[in-house]
């Protein structure tokens, strides 16, 4: 892996650093002994998302960037002897697609050894949780993972005597896709030495109904049952799991992953993997916990690593989740006049966090999806900016879920970077009816933040919501869910800005967008080519068209 500084690898000096520059069909002494481009592309519908050149034909690619853009016969004119040619066939051509907030290290490693309970039946659930027990001693653990209480046929959460029921000899916690809320069943609360009357710790809760727990635990509870739970998994595990993943994501489209708390066992995953050629995606680590400890002792910072592996924001978290229904909000939910969601962290708290990490040279990432917990965060970074300022540190607030034209205001003015959910008011429709409709005219707000000048990226969560790219396009532009009802529609955005918010957008909130995010001499050749293009499909089947081809610096990672 070539290595830059952090001051090359936020420039175009990073590609002149390698030798590379663009060049021209006239400049024939590339062209020889195999010193021309090692790939080109022929007869595209390239959308280039530079605003200099929208659309171009075709493009080259050497050492890994690209070369030239421009016309077929253009680029036609550079193939060498040994040139790999792609004849794209009229086909549609992105850039890469940035995914600017997910967890696949932690996703790749539960696909391998959690039970999926992604199904769409308690029932379903129940048995896939049965059989998992049948396979290991009574007492040892059974866990489950991306539960999504709105996708079952029963239309109702599942309880403690569903959990019972599947698996009465084992401690069971089936962990919601959202990642903030779990439930447990009788065995598990037993061992835990929770009843009903065990008071609610700070920004947690244990659900009860009628005085009796229900077996759901949200926030910061959780941890009083989660730390029983004996990790089993192994880094050979986890770098199986980044394997299996990255190669999920780049067939989805996706060229660069955003690893919205990346703990120092994921990092060495993710080395692993890359040193057996089994990374496909590029990763931007944002350190928490131990790695972000570690850093800080090495005197390293936002910016570290190279073009397949660097840090970084770090990353906190101050509330709860948009689709568990618990993010911090200044109004309640619907049919809940009593319940504002959770705070996980105090004013004091955010205050703390945010002067350790600006004063040490990080960029800043906080989970914060309710307009009271957005308010608090940018008190934060207002603070540390008057107080000890610094050029574009560019501070980023996760989720960034319920906004207003107050809280617009404040973002554009210190230039934090916002990355909503953008798969969301399309797969997790169910939920919004516990907001509202005029709540949803001011979440997942893409084209509100558009308007206000703010380069807002595209991002999914996942688990918590699919990292499908043209999924989260179909679900910016149209804003309908799975039942064709449409949530806030007054923040649908053009299908180039759909783009743009995945791609260079996305890129910006890393501070890549000199090496990435569009299609443009010495950029990184990241590119996707599409089956059908997403400006002339039926909107409504954006999210069917096929990924034909997904290239990482110049190298096919899938080919459909």
């Amino acid at each position: 892996m070539t290595r830059y500084t952090r001051g090359e690898f936020f420039g175009l000096g990073a590609a002149l650093a390698a030798g590379i520059r663009p060049f021209s069909s006239q400049d024939s002494s590339r062209r020889v002994d195999g010193l021309g481009p090692d790939l080109v592309l022929l007869n595209g519908k390239v959308y280039t998302v530079e605003q200099g050149q929208l659309r171009a034909e075709a493009f080259a690619v050497k050492n890994g960037r690209f070369v030239a853009v421009g016309t077929t016969d253009e680029i036609r004119g550079l193939v060498a002897k040994g040139t790999e040619v792609i004849d794209a066939q009229g086909t549609t051509v992105t850039p890469g697609f940035i995914d600017a907030h997910a967890h696949p290290a932690s996703a790749g490693v539960r696909e391998l050894v959690s039970v999926n309970t992604d199904l769409r039946s308690i029932a379903e659930i129940q048995d896939a949780l049965r059989a998992r027990a049948a396979t290991i001693p009574p007492g040892e653990w059974v866990v489950g993972f991306k539960y999504d209480d709105t996708k079952v046929l029963e239309g109702r959460r599942m309880t403690l005597k569903d959990l019972d029921e599947a698996a009465p000899n084992h401690p069971v916690q089936v962990n919601h896709r959202g990642g903030h809320t779990s439930w447990y069943n009788s065995l598990a609360f037993k061992m835990a030495g929770i009843t009903a009357d065990t008071p609610d710790p700070t920004g947690g809760r244990f659900e009860r109904v009628d005085g009796v727990l229900t077996g759901m635990v949200a926030e910061r509870a959780n941890g009083r049952l989660s730390r029983l739970i004996p990790s089993s998994t192994t880094d050979s595990d986890r770098q199986a799991g980044v394997a299996l993943i990255s190669e999920l994501m780049t067939a989805a489209g996706l060229t660069t992953v955003h690893d919205a708390g990346c703990g120092s066992s994921s990092a060495r995953a993710y080395r692993a993997a890359y040193e057996v050629g089994d990374l496909r995606i590029r990763v931007c680590m944002m350190a928490r916990g131990s790695m972000f400890d570690g850093l800080k002792r090495a005197g390293l910072a936002t910016g570290f690593g190279d073009e397949w592996l660097r840090v970084g924001a770090v990353k906190f978290s101050a509330d709860g989740s948009a689709s568990e229904r618990t993010m911090r909000m200044s109004t309640p939910y619907v049919g809940r006049p009593d319940d504002f969601g959770i705070q996980t962290m105090s004013q004091d708290q955010i205050h703390e966090a945010v002067e350790d990490a600006h004063r040490n040279g990080f960029q800043i990432g906080i989970h914060a999806n309710g307009d009271v917990t957005i308010d608090m965060v940018l008190n934060a970074y207002e603070r540390v900016q008057r107080m000890w300022p610094r050029p574009d540190p560019r501070h980023r607030i996760e989720h960034c879920s319920l906004v207003n034209p107050e809280l617009l205001t404040r973002i554009k003015a210190a230039g934090v970077i916002p990355t909503p959910f953008y798969t969301y008011a399309h797969y997790h429709g169910h939920k919004w009816v516990e907001y509202g409709q005029e709540k949803m005219r001011w979440m997942f707000a893409h084209k509100s933040f558009l308007d206000y000048g703010i380069p807002v990226a595209g991002a999914s969560d996942y688990v918590p919501g699919p990292f499908e790219p043209l999924m989260a396009i179909q679900s910016m532009v149209t804003r309908k869910d799975y039942d064709g009802r449409v949530w806030g529609p007054n923040q649908r955005v053009s299908v180039d800005d759909a783009i743009r918010i995945c791609t260079l957008n996305g890129a910006h909130a890393s501070f890549e967008e000199g090496v990435k995010g569009s299609i443009a001499a010495n950029k990184l050749a990241d590119f996707v080519i599409l089956a059908d293009d997403p400006h002339s499909v039926d909107p409504d089947k954006i999210k069917e068209i096929q990924v034909v081809r997904t290239v990482v610096g110049g190298k096919t990672m899938h080919l459909a």
